[in-house]
Parts: structure tokens; sequence; C-alpha cells
């Protein structure tokens, strides 16, 4: 199994964040080696819905499958709401199998949030198997969730 866990700091209040990565659909925005996205349910939000997602690297794309399993929307304090941290949790059972979390964290009174990605995923024989977790986990995905997250950020900050 590899684990591959990044994170980045965003200005911006943890409910701002959690508007811009709550559209499943629009993770193509900022995650570059997702290319489409397409639902399998009717519903789009929520623990339970479920999408392939087509996603390219390099030479290599394959559909991931995955479902939703975990959904707590992050939620700024005010207008009488309790300030909540986010999470969306999603497990993947296409090719690669294994599970994830987008966590949204509050840092500096909620003014900004920090942003985590973590993913334990297995790979198939055929990329590699334990070799291809490594080379492809850490190597590979880490750097491109990287900049993923520098897109996101950017994202949100500039909105």
């Amino acid at each position: 199994m590899s684990d591959v866990t990044v994170s980045i700091d965003i200005d911006a209040t943890p409910g701002r964040v959690w508007e811009v990565i709550e559209p499943i659909e629009r993770h193509v925005d900022w995650m570059a080696d997702a290319v489409a996205i397409r639902f399998e349910t009717e519903q789009t939000r929520g623990v339970g819905t479920a999408f392939l997602c087509d996603t390219k690297i390099g030479p290599i794309r394959l559909t991931d499958a995955m479902e939703i399993t975990e959904w707590t929307p992050a939620v700024d304090a005010g207008d009488g709401a309790v300030a909540r941290d986010g999470a969306m949790g999603v497990k993947h059972t296409g090719i690669v199998t294994g599970s994830g979390v987008l966590h949204v964290e509050r840092l500096a009174g909620g003014q900004r949030t920090r942003f985590t990605w973590k993913e334990d995923l297995d790979f198939p024989w055929f990329f590699g198997g334990r070799l291809g977790e490594i080379v492809g986990g850490k190597l590979v995905l880490g750097p491109i969730w990287r900049r993923n997250l520098k897109k996101l950020k950017q994202l949100v900050e500039s909105s």
C-alpha cells in the first residue's frame, strides 16, 4: 500500500475552501491528473455518491471508480453557527484500490485553512505492484498532488 500525504496552507476560511472542493465535478479545475468526472449516481454530493474519474499521468490513462465515504462540510463560525473542520473521504474501487480523504482544518482563528490530501492506494500487479506503489505513489503522485494543491490555493485565494 502506498501512503501519500500532501498539505498546503490557504489564506481563506475553511468554509470558503469547502465551497470550492464541494462540487466534485469541479475537481478537474485544480487536479491536473483528473481529466473528466462522470457520476454513476443521481446524487452528486454526500456519502454514497459514486463517480468515475478519467485520470492521466504521463502516458498512463485509467478510469478510477470512486465512492464518497465521508462528507463533513467545513463550517465557519458566525450567525449562530459553530465552526467545524471538514472532511471528504473516498473509496477507490477500480484498477487502483484504497481510500483517501481531503481534510479542511481551521488555522489562525478560522481565517486560514490547512488543506491535507491523504491517500492509501494499492496498485495492481501490472502497475508494478509494491514497487509501483513506491515509485508511483511517493515519487510520481506526491509531486503531482503538491502542484494540484498549489493550483487549489490559487483558485480559492483568487475568488
